[in-house]
């Protein structure tokens, strides 16, 4: 299932349904599991005014974090195309009006680990933890709770604080291990910059695909912005390791 899940979506790959998208102008028809994909890219990208886009795929790659990982960037960078201008999606069906790299890297990975959940939930297994490479799937049928790290972003060996939780999911996103030049893997489209106004942050939701979008639409927008559509809790840690959290946010941050 996940073969199939990176065969569709990912930008890495040159038999990918994305990078014939990425090559040629057409109807393309998706996988059913895309309409949860699109509705909260689509959401996304209306709430950042455009800063959270799919179509961030040709830009992170002209940045160096492409195919080939040369993490070497281009003299000409250009700013990525407006959604409905060079795309439009009626489920199944995107319908693009020039080639377009898309990009899934926000989302894409909590989403596959909300499938994988639901694949050990019908094999009535009822407690089980997914961590993929720090998003987090916990599902426990005894409400006992998983306690989880929250990494210092300076100092990989430490943790500041702790999240506990039975049932939900975890993403957290910070630029301190994807980064090259002056960049790291979270791109401004409008100014062709990394934010750099946010250390880290971690986002608490029901689903990991949530979860995920989140942990990269905070670097954009306020999450007082994000609350009035989505229930979540967060914390946001600041260069200087002030920080700011959600009143019910299930975890401690240590102060020293």
């Amino acid at each position: 299932r996940i073969d199939i899940f990176d065969k569709t979506y990912s930008r890495f790959r040159t038999d990918s349904l994305v990078a014939e998208i990425s090559e040629k102008v057409g109807a393309y028809i998706f996988p059913d599991d895309v309409e949860k994909l699109f509705s909260i890219y689509r959401k996304m990208f209306v709430l950042t005014d455009g800063l959270m886009t799919p179509l961030v795929g040709n830009l992170i790659s002209d940045l160096g974090y492409d195919r080939m990982y040369s993490l070497k960037p281009k003299e000409k960078i250009n700013q990525p195309k407006v959604w409905d201008e060079v795309m439009s999606y009626v489920h199944p069906q995107l319908t693009t009006k020039e080639p377009v790299l898309l990009d899934f890297g926000a989302a894409g990975k909590g989403y596959l680990i909300d499938i994988v959940a639901e694949i050990i939930d019908e094999a009535d297994i009822k407690n089980f933890l997914i961590n993929a490479g720090g998003d987090i799937r916990c599902e426990s049928a005894t409400e006992e709770k998983f306690t989880i790290g929250l990494e210092n972003p300076k100092d990989f060996k430490q943790i500041i604080g702790t999240v506990s939780i039975a049932k939900g999911s975890i993403c957290g996103s910070s630029g301190n291990r994807r980064r090259w030049d002056k960049y790291h893997h979270i791109i401004n489209p409008k100014t062709l910059s990394s934010p750099e106004n946010i250390l880290a942050l971690w986002v608490v939701a029901d689903t990991t695909i949530l979860a995920d979008a989140l942990s990269t639409a905070l670097f954009f927008i306020e999450p007082e912005i994000a609350q009035k559509e989505f229930t979540f809790e967060y914390l946001i840690l600041y260069p200087d390791f002030s920080i700011k959290v959600s009143d019910d946010f299930p975890g401690e941050f240590f102060k020293s």
